[in-house]
């Protein structure tokens, strides 16, 4: 017995609406809405194999609108994955299930990429059309010949972001792209008609996008509308004119569907309306068959690839590429031997474009760029030739201005695998890129934030331009590593840790003012720990001076002065806060001093947070206020972070 379309869309429903209900908590009206599209794409479009869920060439799936998350979770369970089991829907958004209230994409195979934030996924899928470009150009159509898909709603193509990716997209002619519109006129306020009057396919045919139409509901309309999408070299946005809760004939169209339960009643009449007979959580056996039927028809594709990646020539880098090992742990020692030798006076910006020299000449899978700002980000090697959509095999890629859809588009590099991205900007403009950081530390993400310009150093640009309370809130995020080094040795140092962590993203800290060497010994990466001594006092021991980046040269001149006064001082380069917090007690405890020490944190930024190391008895010097208009001199001696302004108050402190 064939099994109607309908009927296979309405599984998607049923599940959808229960499992929301259940929860008492949840968004029914956008997979309801979608069904029927997400049911021809996962029919007839979509390359994947529930059974090899990381299949290196599988088709990517972002589901960008992510609050309808039950979408994806039903399509996972129905066509075939290991998980989410039947158990695992009916606990929705409980702590024991892997189906979250928006898909995480560390907790169930086959979800691609964490999505919520609105238009991130987008953007992210963005990212992931790039990496196929890119690795396309270097392993040919053997190896990578794949296409992304995503279902975005109303609010992921109103968000800012959702410019930025557009406008990217189109500019590299990213035509592998396809994105499906849920064009339902709803948002959580009511119709969209209450927030926006754009006309928005005519803004993506502006940025040279393909656009489609099609009728959401009708099953023909949608599969010529996909195929359309799928022929056309340009991105293509496919607008699917869709009823939000289809279905459930007294709240379908309306906002009420959008992010509450239909109720008991609603759902009992909904049932009638689709005459869906089953009881909550059950599927029919011919319908669920029907599913698995075609989950299973990747497994042959799959098959054909890995028959032709084992005969491939460059099957072996492809594979270290795809599971992001590195060749050489060690590949920075040559170039660290040869700073020592010749120890350079420069910007930390600049060290950091050294030792991308290095990195970008070892690991190809590093690719790079700047919101528009690569003089001064110093981001681009050699090694790294623009990627155009004239040439996709390049390695840098000119974002404009665009830094929260650079940040975006790197997650999704790193999401799909295969490269190793890095991006940069100014400090202070990781407010604009922070929403895509968060996500970057939530999902795991080996991305690379390269942030130059990091204190009042930069100088007569003034407070708009100068970070001030920017690191700690980095460092206060979860699973982001900030590195802040204090001369190129650290900067090269901080640069290796950062491509060997796999697990999360870092952020490089960088100045824009040169910076003495510091560092004459690089048998032994020391900044791996987080923070280690740097200078042994002369004298009886009495202070503890830590610092970091520009700093640590500062508290360098504030030791000398010190131990001038007899005063020992030991001096704390502290690079990376998230690597010292992991040390053992007696590694912090030794390092820091006992409680006869005093402590003295000296940071050009917000003190906050800084007594955790020096305690409550101790002393801070940064700054608690915005910046300044000034030359460099001048902003540092006005702020008091000078030896002549500290050591007075450390010695007046000791009594």
């Amino acid at each position: 017995m064939t099994i109607s379309e309908k009927n296979m869309a309405n599984a998607i429903r049923a599940l959808s609406m229960d499992a929301v209900q259940a929860a008492n908590s949840g968004h029914p009206g956008m997979p309801m809405g979608m069904a029927d599209v997400a049911t021809i794409l996962f029919s007839d479009f979509l390359n994947y194999d529930p059974k090899a869920p990381k299949w290196a060439d599988r088709d990517r799936f972002v589901l960008s609108a992510g609050h309808g998350s039950m979408l994806i979770y039903s399509l996972l369970h129905l066509t075939g994955y290991d998980r989410p089991t039947m158990a695992d829907i009916k606990d929705f958004r409980q702590l024991s299930s892997p189906c979250a209230g928006h898909p995480e994409n560390f907790k169930l195979a086959g979800v691609e990429a964490t999505t919520g934030p609105l238009g991130q996924g987008f953007a992210m899928a963005v990212g992931m059309a790039i990496a196929e470009r890119h690795l396309n150009a270097h392993f040919g159509d053997d190896l990578v010949d794949h296409k992304t898909w995503v279902i975005a709603g109303d609010g992921c193509l109103m968000e800012a972001i959702n410019h930025e990716a557009v406008g990217l997209a189109g500019h590299l002619g990213l035509g592998r792209l396809n994105v499906l519109w849920d064009d339902n006129g709803i948002t959580i306020d009511g119709g969209t008609e209450l927030s926006t009057s754009e006309d928005i396919p005519a803004r993506y045919e502006a940025s040279g996008w393909h656009v489609a139409r099609c009728d959401g509901h009708d099953f023909d309309d949608i599969r010529r509308a996909l195929s359309e999408a799928e022929a056309d070299p340009r991105p293509s946005l496919v607008a699917c004119k869709t009823v939000i809760g289809y279905g459930a004939p007294n709240k379908q169209g309306t906002s009420a569907t959008h992010g509450a339960p239909l109720g008991e009643d609603e759902i009992a009449a909904t049932r009638e309306q689709l005459g869906w007979n089953d009881k909550p959580f059950e599927i029919q056996e011919d319908i669920l068959a029907s599913w698995r039927q075609i989950g299973a028809k990747g497994a042959a594709k799959r098959a054909e690839w890995e028959a032709r990646l084992k005969a491939h020539s460059l099957s072996e880098e492809f594979e270290r590429r795809m599971s992001g090992a590195l060749p050489d742990q060690n590949m920075m020692q040559d170039y660290l031997e040869g700073l020592v030798q010749d120890p350079p006076k420069v910007a930390t910006r600049k060290a950091s474009e050294m030792a991308l020299g290095a990195l970008t000449a070892a690991l190809p899978e590093m690719v790079g760029g700047s919101a528009d700002l690569t003089g001064s980000n110093n981001t681009k090697t050699d090694s790294t030739k623009p990627l155009t959509k004239d040439d996709y095999s390049g390695r840098y890629i000119y974002y404009g201005i665009r830094e929260f859809g650079m940040a975006a588009a790197m997650n999704g590099m790193a999401l799909h695998g295969g490269i190793i991205p890095y991006g940069g900007t100014f400090l202070v403009f990781t407010d604009y890129c922070r929403g895509a950081m968060r996500l970057s530390a939530i999902q795991n993400s080996r991305a690379i934030y390269v942030m130059t310009h990091d204190s009042i150093g930069l100088g007569e640009d003034g407070p708009t331009h100068q970070p001030i309370e920017h690191v700690q809130s980095l460092r206060a995020m979860p699973n982001m590593h900030v590195f802040r080094p204090a001369d190129a040795v650290e900067t090269a140092e901080c640069w290796a840790l950062a491509i060997q962590r796999s697990e999360g993203p870092s952020t490089l800290a960088l100045t824009r003012q040169g910076l003495p060497p510091i560092r004459h010994d690089v048998s032994v990466n020391l900044c791996e720990k987080g923070a280690y001594s740097i200078k042994a006092p002369e004298n009886a021991q009495k202070v503890v001076l830590i610092a970091t980046g520009s700093e640590v040269s500062l508290a360098m001149a504030v030791a000398a002065q010190l131990e001038a006064a007899g005063v020992g001082a030991v001096v704390i380069s502290m690079p990376c806060t998230e690597l010292f917090d992991a040390q053992t007690d007696s590694y912090k405890s030794d390092l820091l001093g006992g409680d006869d020490m005093v402590r003295v944190s000296i940071e050009a930024g917000t003190t906050f947070g800084w007594e955790r190391y020096t305690g409550l008895n101790g002393l801070r010097f940064g700054i608690d206020s915005f910046g300044a208009s000034a030359p460099i001199n001048d902003l540092f001696a006005h702020f008091g972070l000078t030896a002549e302004a500290i050591t007075p108050q450390i010695l007046e402190k000791l009594g």
